[in-house]
């Protein structure tokens, strides 16, 4: 029988001190992360909490403990998680404990969610389906922002999490809403 991890990735106070932030498109995210955490609860399911760090450590850097922004996104439901770890890469797979802690809790699905759905979310997923992890890919609980292309154009975040949808489903991930997500987690729990 299956297992079931949530991965909350980068969901972290940091980006609100980007130039780039936009609330608009984080309040539904919000929703969904929190939603997905209730639901986890509510099921037993392990979650994973993953901040990223890296930079000169000083406060000018979101993403250094020395600007007390690495900790939960405002909004964010409370959490207990099972494992909370730092990374310093895209992947929350590299460099951390966190491969190791999977296996000897004898987790085979991950269900992803976070910050930035073209970046660390899916190059998590990518390295998670590569080394032989079933994931559940939940666009809707992942954010991103606005991109200028290096033509000149500008890509939506709508545009970035169907593309990323795009090249995930059915070779990375199974794409799931949250409902879905939670739905074959509690399915799939011993």
């Amino acid at each position: 029988m299956s297992r079931t991890a949530l991965l909350l990735i980068d969901v972290q106070d940091s980006f609100t001190a980007r130039p780039y932030w936009d609330e608009r498109e984080a309040t539904p995210f919000l929703a969904c992360c929190n939603a997905l955490l209730a639901g986890a609860e509510a099921a037993g399911l392990p979650v994973v909490r993953v901040f990223h760090t890296d930079g000169p450590e000083h406060p000018d850097n979101p993403f250094a403990h020395a600007s007390g922004r690495v900790r939960p996104l405002p909004g964010l439901r409370p959490v207990q998680p099972a494992l909370e770890i730092e990374k310093h890469r895209h992947s929350a797979l590299v460099g951390t404990v966190l491969p190791v802690w999977l296996r000897e809790q004898r987790i085979d699905r991950l269900i992803v969610c976070g910050i930035r759905t073209e970046q660390c979310c899916e190059t998590t997923t990518r390295h998670a389906s590569d080394e032989g992890w079933t994931v559940d890919y939940c666009t809707e609980a992942t954010l991103t922002f606005d991109m200028d292309t290096p033509d000149g154009g500008r890509l939506s975040a709508a545009q970035i999490r169907e593309r990323t949808a795009t090249v995930l489903a059915g070779r990375f991930a199974t794409l799931v809403s949250v409902e879905q997500a939670l739905a074959r987690a509690t399915e799939s729990t011993p």
